[in-house]
């Protein structure tokens, strides 16, 4: 049996690049402040890393939300329709 590894999603690569990244650049930061002693650019990188990261965490969790509604909908007999995806908390 010659079973091949199902290659990652797309959206977990993102979202492991951007944490991988935003963690490098905390450490980055870290590293800075206590060499130079000096926290002005800091204000800037750190939120923006933040942001990048918050971003990519709600665009994975809203990804795999509607994956699983499609999944439970398959499940249970239901056909997914497009309308069944216009409100975040619509039922089937």
């Amino acid at each position: 049996m010659n079973k091949r590894k199902k290659p990652k999603e797309f959206s977990k690569k993102i979202f492991i690049g951007v944490a991988t990244v935003n963690v490098i650049l905390i450490g980055f930061a870290l590293y800075m402040m206590y060499v130079t002693g000096d926290l002005t650019p800091l204000s800037y990188i750190i939120p923006a890393a933040a942001a990048e990261m918050a971003t990519a965490t709600g665009f994975y969790y809203s990804k795999a939300k509607a994956e699983n509604k499609i999944k439970l909908m398959k499940s249970n007999g239901i056909k997914p329709k497009e309308e069944n995806f216009g409100d975040i908390n619509s039922n089937y």
